[in-house]
């Protein structure tokens, strides 16, 4: 039994020093980090997940993850395999690389080429043209007052795209059901669907398939379809911009006044910009809508809006909607104003 012990504890010295050498094997055997060195002279050690719109990603130990600008890059190294897209659409696969003087050298083929030529860093399944990238948000605003007035409003919005290298298709819907002491107030609602086709960029074409209805606007139901033509004017964080132009059949049906149909043409208009940071975003929405038959009845609705995260996949909101009528009904405001604080989910 003693003896046994003797052997244990001799053995232990043994035990420790083949763990510590497995441990710095181990160590040696892991690939060295990616490299960026700034142009101020620091350096950031990790690993570069991705490059796109003049912004390098590298995932770090010391501070997670790392957006960095182009511009404020002097040299880029990896060690590890990555994928390129080209400006031109080809794909150099699993080569690493080195970015220095504006110039992209690949270790495989062993080639070079301007850094304007350079598209994507690891670019996703989708912009490789396999499948689509489906991304959307969807937010609720609730208030319920209870005292000398009862009050509850529930207002909602969803917002989601399936985009691939050929098209897109896009669903939007929102609305407003308002009560005060058991009787409504508010009841309106607007659901839309497109579909894009890419042509050159930054064009494309599409159509456009909309119903709307606002019981206190006296509108039963408006729906319209049509054709409209689209160019992405500007595609930057800082600030994007798409515009689209088009024709369609519009159909109207109200309560009281009468119906009504008439050909029309129609706008869309989307701005974003990430100006304010803190992956908060800007964004302007409108749409608008002329009836050719009546040339002075127009419509015109615009959001302006501010999202900002709040933890995850959350995210708020801040809106202000403006809904012009130039051919409301009588008694029947032609502007309608409203200010909206609400709480979504993105993915």
């Amino acid at each position: 039994m003693l003896l046994h012990k003797l052997l244990q504890i001799r053995s232990l010295p043994w035990l420790f020093a083949l763990l510590v050498t497995t441990f710095a094997q181990a160590e040696s055997s892991a690939p060295p980090p990616d490299e960026i060195l700034l142009k101020n002279g620091s350096r950031i050690l990790g690993e570069v997940t991705s490059a796109r719109s003049g912004v390098v990603t590298i995932e770090t130990d010391f501070a997670g993850t790392i957006k960095v600008a182009l511009e404020q890059i002097k040299s880029v190294n990896t060690q590890s395999p990555v994928v390129l897209l080209m400006t031109d659409d080809t794909v150099q696969q699993d080569s690493t690389l080195v970015i220095t003087e504006e110039q992209v050298v690949l270790s495989e083929p062993g080639q070079s080429f301007p850094l304007e030529d350079l598209a994507i860093i690891n670019p996703a399944p989708w912009e490789l043209g396999e499948g689509y990238r489906w991304t959307g948000s969807i937010g609720v605003a609730l208030v319920r007052q209870r005292g000398n007035t009862d009050t509850d409003e529930v207002d909602y919005k969803l917002d989601t795209k399936w985009r691939s290298k050929r098209d897109r298709y896009t669903l939007q819907a929102n609305g407003e059901t308002d009560e005060a002491d058991g009787t409504k107030t508010a009841d309106n609602w607007r659901v839309s669907g497109k579909y894009d086709y890419f042509l050159e960029d930054p064009n494309y074409l599409g159509v456009l398939v909309q119903a709307e209805k606002d019981k206190f606007q006296d509108l039963d139901l408006r729906y319209l379809v049509g054709p409209y033509f689209g160019r992405q004017f500007y595609d930057e964080p800082v600030f994007s911009l798409q515009g689209e132009l088009g024709f369609s059949y519009v159909t109207e049906e109200y309560n009281l006044a009468e119906d009504d149909d008439y050909g029309a043409s129609n706008w869309n208009i989307h701005a974003t910009s990430d100006l304010l940071g803190g992956d908060s975003s800007l964004y302007f929405d409108q749409m608008g809508i002329w009836n050719l038959k009546d040339t002075s009845d127009v419509i015109v609705n615009s959001t302006f809006g501010l999202s900002y995260p709040l933890l995850w996949n959350i995210e708020a909101a801040v809106e202000v909607l403006l809904e012009y009528d130039s051919g409301a009904v009588d008694d029947v405001d032609s502007l309608d104003q409203t200010y909206k604080f609400r709480v979504g989910y993105t993915w």
